[in-house]
């Protein structure tokens, strides 16, 4: 149990702090004239350009994976660049052409106003898919050599940069747009140099070679399921989105749901470290990894249920981030369903680990297309039925991800007797 702490703080610590930022994000927006529609704008470009980083969030356990040979290494970055420029030119024609600006006013029915705003957003996002996916693959090296510590350290060093950054771009009176994105591309930048620093110094390749022939076609096999995975994840919130923003009180919905999401995703991310847990420590010792687990997900639970249940959430959105109070209340509700996450979060990541150590990731692909179906049929429903409020909102959500858990579980179940390549 203590080499499994050791190995997993760390990472949820990484993921924790890479979450922060946002929260930093949404209270600087908070701070804006018309905060509402500067939350929601937000929301609505991070859900369009969340569909495209999104591919990008198994990277680091592809290279985890798979880069255990000086060649199987070459290979993996190689074919890390190739696929994140590829994903990225589908994104700047959203945000540099007329089609793309019509789709994006059609698709959340807003006006040409709020669209433009949205797409200077995802023009300068674009870098962020190619800076993404070399932190990832760092990521991955480091977290393969058991360096979580590293990744800790850099990934802090980041928020402290976005922290700075966000705070003195508002201050010297910056357009939002360029306040929030600036800070994160400079911030990754700085975090990029310091991921390479560390591999350089402190990387040490796995002592048994593997993966040396391995081609851009077994890479691909691996990615592309894992890629539809992540998006089928950013997806989500976009389907949910979209109807919620139709409802009469749409704009102030969305800004207020964004702020639940971002929030409880501080947890999401500490549960969403255990697909790494299995590939670094394999299958073995099943009973003390699932009492872990289980530890965890009671942890997160309680603490997330605390913050939602008390006048803690009050505080740090009211009186540190300064968010307006009409939000906060809508925010509340849909939080107080998102105590559910975490531990779904982590019984499917448990089936979500084994299908990635059997590479047999095209069961994640499934599952979690069949979520984003769930929302999207429940959704439309709760829309028609006037039933879209932040609590069912949240609830949609919640229910999409349990129908992939379960998925997840019967697909893993069915590979039971599947032997590791």
């Amino acid at each position: 149990m203590s080499t499994y702490w050791r190995f997993y703080w760390p990472l949820a610590l990484t993921g924790i702090g890479t979450v922060l930022s946002i929260q930093f994000q949404n209270a600087t927006l908070a701070r804006y004239p018309e905060a509402v529609t500067e939350l929601a704008i937000l929301a609505l470009a991070y859900g369009i350009f969340g569909l495209f980083n999104a591919c990008l969030q198994f990277t680091a356990q592809l290279s985890n994976v798979y880069a255990r040979s000086p060649r199987a290494n070459r290979t993996s970055w190689q074919f890390v660049i190739i696929a994140s420029t590829t994903i990225m030119l589908p994104l700047l024609l959203i945000a540099t052409t007329k089609f793309g600006e019509g789709a994006v006013q059609y698709i959340f029915n807003i006006d040409a106003e709020l669209s433009q705003r949205v797409t200077a957003y995802l023009l300068i996002m674009c870098p962020l898919i190619l800076l993404n996916a070399q932190r990832h693959y760092l990521s991955g090296l480091m977290i393969q050599a058991h360096r979580t510590g590293w990744v800790t350290i850099c990934n802090f060093t980041y928020l402290s940069v976005v922290i700075i950054l966000l705070l003195a771009g508002f201050n010297m009176g910056l357009p939002a747009y360029q306040v929030v994105v600036g800070s994160e591309l400079t911030g990754v930048c700085l975090l990029i140099s310091l991921l390479a620093y560390a591999r350089w110094r402190h990387y040490t390749p796995p002592s048994i070679v593997a993966h040396a022939d391995v081609t851009f076609l077994d890479l691909l096999k691996f990615f592309v399921p894992v890629s539809t995975t992540g998006v089928m994840f950013a997806v989500s919130r976009p389907v949910l989105f979209a109807f919620v923003v139709r409802t009469p009180d749409g704009i102030a919905m969305v800004a207020a749901l964004r702020i639940a999401f971002d929030f409880s995703m501080l947890f999401q991310q500490a549960a969403n470290q255990f697909r790494h847990f299995f590939i670094s420590f394999g299958f073995d010792d099943l009973k003390g990894k699932k009492r872990f687990m289980f530890t965890i997900s009671i942890g997160l639970t309680i603490v997330l249920l605390v913050v939602a249940a008390t006048p803690i959430s009050t505080w740090i959105w009211g009186d540190v981030m300064g968010i307006p109070a009409d939000l906060m209340m809508m925010s509340a509700d849909a939080l107080l369903v998102m105590c559910f996450m975490p531990s779904i979060i982590i019984y499917r990541n448990y089936f979500h680990g084994r299908l990635m150590h059997l590479r047999r990731t095209a069961g994640m692909a499934y599952g979690a297309t069949i979520r984003v179906l769930g929302i999207c049929a429940l959704a439309w429903l709760f829309f028609e039925l006037n039933w879209l409020n932040p609590a069912t909102a949240a609830s949609i959500l919640i229910i999409g991800f349990l129908i992939e858990a379960v998925m997840a579980h019967r697909i893993s179940n069915g590979l039971k007797d599947v032997a590791v390549d």
